[in-house]
């Protein structure tokens, strides 16, 4: 009997469980193939006892209109640049990608799909090249994965955040008041521009275009007419001033990457100082976008993935991220998919369509 390993690496998203029991109900299909689980990304297979659990049809009935994922996830520990304690007590990090690669192999698995963003592909690409058969899954609310159109989670995301942006313009009209709103994406402001376009934002900041607080504050003045009006601002967690810097505090050991998050308030005080005069509210969205049921579109994305990338298994094409390109399902190099970053074009048509419906970016 076959075996393959599935793990749900990074940040949550809506979407995962969907993965998950498509993997399982197409390996299903096969005589000569088991499904098993790593809790915590790849820690439950490096944990001491591992923690691990078979994945059969019964164990991932209904679970695609979950959210999360029901093997837990992780953005620690990350095996690249794994943080282990010397005997002195201090810490030092090493690549256990190779005793990663051994372990699996010892533990009869002859394949890993791997359910993730950049960080967790990077850690697919690594354990194919030291010799393990490896299918990527690109999974992020943030959409920033290179060659695929979406990833699964993103638009469920932009759902929550234009709901909530919703309600956000009904109260700022109510109290005439300038209304900051926060929403996840790292580096890149796919969410923030897709909820701008779709909540009618007045102001849409993204990291990819750096603002102006001068052009800022005219665009707020010339929506009040003698102090009254109002004005709703989308602005996305890694933007900055083009004067300025993102709002970040540094990661845990083992994190991938720092931790952004508080350029509402950031952008709210720099307003202040300059002197605007409107009464100013924050809102940061945070993790309310990586929870709850996904919408149809990212569950229709996640179930035919988890197909895909069993596919994938089953013909043999290691080292590949399934993909979702020009309306077709098909797959990629992880290499190839982690080479780049997808961040929005400031010259593109989707920024371009959103300054012809009156949104400023700052710039």
């Amino acid at each position: 009997m076959k075996k393959v390993l599935v793990a749900t690496g990074g940040g949550d998203c809506p979407g995962l469980n969907a993965v998950i029991r498509g993997i399982v109900k197409r390996a299903a299909h096969e005589k000569d193939w088991e499904v098993w689980g790593s809790f915590e990304a790849l820690n439950g297979l490096m944990d001491e006892p591992t923690r691990l659990i078979k994945l059969d049809e019964q164990t991932v009935a209904g679970i695609h209109v979950r959210g999360g994922t029901i093997l837990g996830t992780t953005n620690k520990g990350n095996p690249m640049n794994y943080p282990e304690k010397q005997a002195d007590g201090t810490i030092k990090t090493v690549n256990r990608i190779p005793w990663l690669v051994d372990r699996l192999k010892s533990h009869g698995f002859d394949a890993v799909i791997n359910i993730g963003g950049d960080g967790s592909q990077a850690i697919s690409q690594a354990m194919f090249e030291a010799g393990m058969p490896v299918v990527g899954v690109p999974k992020t609310i943030d959409n920033d994965l290179n060659s695929t159109d979406f990833t699964f989670g993103f638009q469920t995301a932009v759902q929550i955040a234009t709901d909530s942006f919703d309600r956000l313009v009904t109260t700022a009209a109510s109290h005439q008041r300038v209304m900051i709103m926060e929403v996840m994406g790292r580096n890149a402001g796919w969410i923030a521009l897709y909820t701008a376009i779709a909540g009618g934002a007045e102001i849409c900041l993204i990291p990819e275009i750096p603002y102006d607080l001068n052009i800022l504050i005219d665009r707020i003045k010339g929506r009040y007419n003698q102090g009254r009006g109002f004005v709703n601002i989308v602005i996305a967690e890694g933007a900055f001033a083009k004067e300025g810097s993102i709002t970040s505090t540094q990661g845990e050991l083992g994190r991938h990457a720092v931790r952004l998050g508080g350029v509402c308030f950031t952008l709210s005080q720099q307003l202040k100082d300059a002197g605007v005069e409107a009464d100013i509210r924050e809102t940061v969205l945070g993790h309310t976008q990586r929870g709850g049921t996904p919408i149809a579109f990212d569950r229709v994305i996640a179930s035919v993935f988890g197909v895909k990338a069993m596919e994938l298994i089953l013909d043999g094409k290691f080292g590949e991220l399934v993909v979702l390109k020009n309306n077709d399902y098909t797959s990629v190099p992880i290499a190839e998919a982690i080479s780049a970053y997808n961040f929005v074009d400031p010259k593109g048509t989707l920024v371009q369509a959103a300054k012809g419906l009156g949104i400023s970016f700052g710039d």
